[in-house]
């Protein structure tokens, strides 16, 4: 007779996890672009992790390209994407130093916000808030 582990079971959960978070993050870009790249583009567009189209909205790209210096046209690349940790339920995580920045100079974040170990920490509130701004420019994803 096979063992047959227990549902509970930590092996058990951790796949159904890893599933899961696989499913999550399907419709994230696999490479992203620079603005300056999907500036030039008449349709602004990458390939998602499930292989489907993501596009971009031209007139949030033109928006951004026009409010940013152009020295962050070729180092920022979009979709800026935030991260969720399970350990930390009222934020999301930045490790792209670059959209900080370009963050920063739409205005959205402080100035004074700093990277720390690599990551920046933005409350769920100012995510959904720029998320809203910026659609299609921004994505969250697990992990």
């Amino acid at each position: 007779m096979s063992y047959r582990p227990e549902i509970t079971e930590e092996s058990v959960l951790r796949r159904w996890m890893i599933l899961e978070i696989g499913r999550i993050n399907a419709g994230l870009v696999t490479e992203r672009k620079s603005l300056a790249r999907l500036l030039g583009e008449e349709r602004p567009s990458a390939t998602a992790k499930d292989g489907s189209d993501y596009r971009f909205d031209p007139a949030v790209i033109r928006d951004i390209g026009e409010r940013l210096p152009a020295d962050l046209h070729e180092r920022l690349l979009l979709p800026i994407i935030f991260r969720f940790s399970p350990d930390v339920r009222d934020s999301y995580y930045l490790t792209d130093a670059v959209a900080v920045r370009a963050l920063q100079s739409l205005g959205e974040l402080s100035e004074q916000r700093k990277m720390r170990d690599g990551r920046l920490w933005v409350s769920n509130a100012i995510v959904f808030a720029m998320v809203r701004a910026y659609p299609t420019a921004i994505q969250i994803g697990m992990g």
